[in-house]
């Protein structure tokens, strides 16, 4: 078991996906975990996967650290209600949008409408976990959910050094990689790098309502890659979209003339010009991918990719990993699919440029099909 940062107790309000998942990563670490979610049934499947025991209003509880794992747009309640009742703890929250949280939670100590005073706000300290899943639920939940992800500390100008430092502690015990923000500039860029694909990929995916079966027969790894995340939960996406939209908003008045741009090009696509548009447009997005940060955060790279056909059976991928490994070449990354009507797999592999060639011609030698 790995010493933890923290002390505990450790409350979480909210048992879903998230709160969930913290509560097994923490318990990992053999920290005491209080579970409380306003649906018993939430509560109670978090509590028998391990991620916490029952909340028990009876008990004269003190914890240390509170975490708000509620839906964006009861938050800030949330966490003044906390801020209240747990006057010796830091308070943090996890929701996706920073900048409204801290504003409705302003919001309330001005309104003189609870107990908490602006004093209190040194224990409150907004967060956000870069992770998630397709799924939700406590049933999806993960301990290892944050392992290695972005973990924003949001603190505003009210939040004393003790609290950053506990929230600061959560994140490191949860194995994730912290990173500082003020709230404005964390909204500014979960709009462009989370929400606004999440908005794209729905886009993208609603068009595909009607399509006839046979031509969705012809996907593949391109389509699957661009609508995965349009599987999650419409409810929160809302909430999420909402409270961020001043931000997101002017993103995509950016987008929408990117597309006003292109639809007037392809309204003529042999004008003069036209086709120098398309390569513009085009270009740009090369230029903006480049920029993607790459292995391990540092400067993008670009791989050379392979595919390698495998049977459609147990243990082929696992036997194509091993003799590449054997081959002495690290694989960069790998993308699955599948033969439309064949029992066939397809592997796709990238890996270093350099390696490519001496890679492809020893796969070859062993028997492997390697599509070039």
């Amino acid at each position: 078991m790995n010493p933890s940062h923290l002390c505990g107790p450790v409350l979480v309000l909210g048992s879903g996906l998230l709160g969930a998942s913290i509560g097994l990563g923490l318990r990992a670490h053999g920290l005491d975990v209080v579970l409380s979610d306003p649906s018993p049934s939430a509560q109670a499947v978090a509590v028998d996967i391990g991620a916490g025991r029952a909340f028990d209003a009876a008990e004269a509880l003190s914890p240390e650290l509170v975490v708000v794992a509620a839906p964006p747009d009861v938050t800030a309640h949330v966490v003044a209600a906390a801020l209240v009742r747990y006057p010796s703890a830091v308070v943090v929250d996890i929701a996706s949008v920073k900048g409204s949280v801290l504003a409705e939670i302003q919001a309330i100590v001005a309104s003189d409408a609870t107990a908490l005073d602006a004093v209190a706000l040194a224990r409150y300290v907004g967060t956000h976990p870069m992770a998630g899943r397709e799924r939700s639920g406590p049933v999806a939940a993960r301990g290892e959910l944050f392992n290695s992800m972005p973990w924003v500390l949001c603190p505003s100008e009210a939040s004393s050094a003790h609290a950053i430092k506990v929230a600061h502690s959560l994140a490191i015990d949860l194995d994730a990689v912290v990173f500082r923000f003020t709230p404005d500039e964390h909204d500014g860029a979960v709009a462009l790098v989370s929400h606004l694909p999440q908005v794209m990929a729905s886009l993208v995916a609603s068009r595909l309502q009607e399509t006839p079966p046979h031509a969705l027969s012809l996907a593949g790894n391109g389509l699957r890659d661009t609508t995965r995340i349009a599987a999650s939960d419409p409810t929160l996406w809302v909430q999420i979209l909402g409270a961020n939209a001043p931000k997101l908003l002017t993103i995509m008045e950016g987008v929408r003339a990117d597309l006003d741009r292109l639809i007037d090009t392809l309204s003529a696509p042999t004008a003069p010009g036209a086709r120098l548009d398309l390569a513009q447009l085009m270009a740009e997005g090369n230029a903006g991918e480049s920029r993607i940060p790459g292995k391990h955060g540092g400067p993008a790279q670009h791989y050379s990719w392979l595919t390698v056909l495998v049977d459609d059976k147990p243990g082929q991928i696992a036997k194509l990993l091993t003799e590449i490994g054997e081959i002495g070449v690290n694989v960069e990354d790998l993308r699955l699919d599948h033969s439309a009507g064949l029992q066939v797999g397809m592997v796709e592999l990238s890996v270093l440029p350099s390696r490519r060639v001496a890679l492809v011609d020893e796969l070859t030698e062993r028997g492997w099909k390697v599509i070039q």
